[in-house]
């Protein structure tokens, strides 16, 4: 069951973006642009990254090796077609890895910083959201969640929504939290 929710208007102040979270799929979202949380090599992955390459099909994949032969930075991000996603596009960003000492926080935070630059440049101006670096990366919601807000609060954008697609129920309501 998919649940979504607002930014109460009071709040919405704070960021350059309208925020939001739902409880869903990121695959399957309807946006201009949806975030990949990869991996530095850019050859698909587990988790997130397995779900929109397989989702995507070849082209996405195809892209990744076309565009990053050598892969990319942790803590930047770049873009690919969507392949077969209903997204115009995808925003790959590599999110720093704690089990490997990887525990700069403005790592994390550079990811949905230049997220948001990347979507930019696209002209993309609604953007789903992974929880980059929470799960096997080994940040927490909270950490990944403050991490995209304080970007968010900082970054001056054209982004007009940025939408957290939570995978499960206890990832929306520690967002949805943070967002009350």
């Amino acid at each position: 069951m998919e649940r979504a929710r607002r930014l109460p208007q009071r709040l919405q102040l704070r960021y350059a973006v309208r925020v939001g979270v739902l409880r869903g799929d990121i695959t399957t979202e309807h946006v201009d642009a949806i975030v990949n949380a990869a991996n530095s090599r850019m050859r698909g992955g587990g988790g997130v990254d397995g779900a929109i390459h397989r989702a995507g099909g070849p082209a996405v994949l195809a892209d990744c090796v076309a565009r990053f032969p050598d892969g990319l930075a942790t803590g930047d991000a770049g873009w690919t077609v969507a392949g077969d996603l209903p997204a115009r596009w995808v925003i790959h960003t590599v999110g720093p890895d704690r089990h490997a000492g990887q525990t700069d926080r403005a790592q994390l935070v550079s990811c949905y910083r230049r997220c948001l630059e990347v979507a930019d440049d696209l002209g993309a101006l609604t953007v789903a959201f992974p929880l980059v670096g929470a799960g096997v990366y080994g940040w927490t919601v909270e950490e990944s969640a403050g991490a995209a807000l304080e970007a968010f609060a900082a970054t001056s954008t054209r982004v007009e929504e940025a939408r957290f697609v939570a995978f499960s129920d206890a990832a929306y309501d520690v967002v949805a939290g943070l967002l009350a």
